[in-house]
């Protein structure tokens, strides 16, 4: 599929059924596979031939799934995780062990900060959080002997900072190490990191890929154009034997375009099992059908609520990197000149009292833990994902106390503004 337009790869990449198979994506709920003899499930053990045993390792519907994904993104391989915060975990600790740092943007996600910045850092990995909006002698200052890769959002959620994506990727390059991108908010319709210089996205296929608050998950995928065995001192794991798997050494045996995702199943998800459901995996191919044409919808409603917020007297400020204006407006339209994303963040001159009044009045938006979803939903990041951060920390991802996050679905936009007008008159 990759001579074709992202519409097509939306509804029919991953999968081609052959005579008389199913015209969609199986089912294969089954947790283990039958084979012949040992011998050949031994292979499989071996990694010397491609197929299925457990489905804490591997499932075909997922591969199918992962396939489209990868296609869409223009990678060379992909892998479905249990969850977004999954994918990011699995995508640094395939590179990063113990005694290892990773560089990250500072305005990530508060879920995936506190995974790097409290867990992994259990795990004896380090962590320099660093702002998007840094120079580039900032950047390169924060890079030291052991680190292993660079992290940023596409666009960052909810502080709704666009990544430069090329200066991030230079900085990373230029010290040997990978740069891994979450591009969930953007999704692989309006940019792919890809040609911008990443190695490695990431996704919380739960958002906008999934898009009906259906089913939990995250993808992997591989540019396929790092060179590991460049820079093999750095990457052990990927570049030295593996003794578990009889001292295969996955950068030689898998090439460039394999290696990452094969041992990031072969190895993580063997060991730690955070694989998507095979019925996860069938309503998230559902949703991918309908992206393209989603997208858009998304967009185009969050650009008029922006600009209605925009001339509103109770409101402080509205984030939109879609609004003219907007401080990421130059950067939105370098790398997603067809639209960014459906969520609008804005503050209230009330300060926090107003910003929870506000969603107390709110009649077609709900109050959710989520956030791209074909149904508008709201939250204040503060009070809620980001309740664990400090203040300085909240400041330096970005968020204020009075900060509300509003997804915008894809229902009349007109409705959406009114359900605002009629909350904020009660404000």
């Amino acid at each position: 599929m990759s001579n074709y337009k992202m519409n097509t790869k939306c509804v029919q990449g991953g999968y081609t059924p052959g005579n008389g198979e199913p015209r969609q994506i199986p089912i294969i709920q089954s947790t283990t596979f039958k084979y012949a003899t040992g011998e050949d499930m031994g292979k499989l053990f071996d990694l010397e031939a491609a197929g299925y045993f457990y489905t804490r390792l591997q499932n075909p519907t997922n591969d199918m799934v992962a396939a489209k994904i990868c296609d869409m993104e223009g990678g060379t391989a992909a892998m479905l995780t249990s969850s977004g915060q999954a994918a990011n975990f699995y995508a640094i600790f395939n590179i990063a062990n113990c005694g290892d740092h990773v560089v990250a943007s500072s305005t990530i996600y508060g879920g995936t900060y506190n995974l790097f910045h409290v867990t992994m850092r259990k795990m004896g990995i380090d962590f320099t959080f660093v702002s998007p909006d840094c120079s580039e002698e900032e950047l390169n200052a924060a890079f030291r002997p052991n680190t292993r890769a660079v992290f940023g959002e596409t666009i960052a959620n909810p502080a709704l900072t666009v990544l430069d994506i090329e200066k991030f990727a230079r900085a990373a390059h230029a010290h040997g190490v990978p740069l891994v991108v979450d591009n969930t908010f953007a999704t692989p319709v309006n940019c792919r990191p890809f040609e911008w210089g990443c190695d490695i996205v990431t996704h919380s296929t739960t958002k906008y890929m999934d898009g009906h608050g259906a089913g939990v998950g995250g993808c992997i995928v591989d540019s396929g154009k790092f060179d590991w065995l460049a820079h093999k001192e750095k990457f052990p794991g990927l570049c030295t034997p593996d003794d578990s798997y009889h001292g295969i050494t996955y950068a030689e045996k898998f090439g460039q375009g394999g290696a990452f995702i094969t041992k990031c199943t072969a190895q993580l998800m063997r060991d730690f099992g955070s694989i998507q459901s095979p019925q996860n995996a069938f309503l998230l191919n559902l949703g991918l059908e309908s992206l393209h044409v989603r997208m858009p919808r998304h967009c185009e409603n969050a650009l008029a609520v922006a600009k209605y917020l925009k001339a509103h007297p109770k409101i402080s400020f509205v984030t939109y990197p879609g609004l003219e204006g907007d401080k990421y407006y130059d950067l939105a339209q370098k790398y997603m000149p067809n639209g960014t994303c459906g969520v609008v963040s804005f503050g209230f001159k009330g300060g926090r009292a107003a910003a929870e009044a506000f969603m107390k009045h709110l009649k077609l938006a709900a109050i959710e833990t989520h956030v791209a979803d074909a149904r508008t939903c709201t939250l204040h990041p503060a009070s809620t994902t980001h309740r664990q951060m400090t203040d300085r920390e909240l400041e330096a991802a970005g968020i204020s106390p009075d900060l509300a996050r509003f997804s915008c679905g894809i229902e009349d936009g007109d409705d959406l503004i009114a359900d605002m007008e009629q909350a904020l008159n009660q404000v």
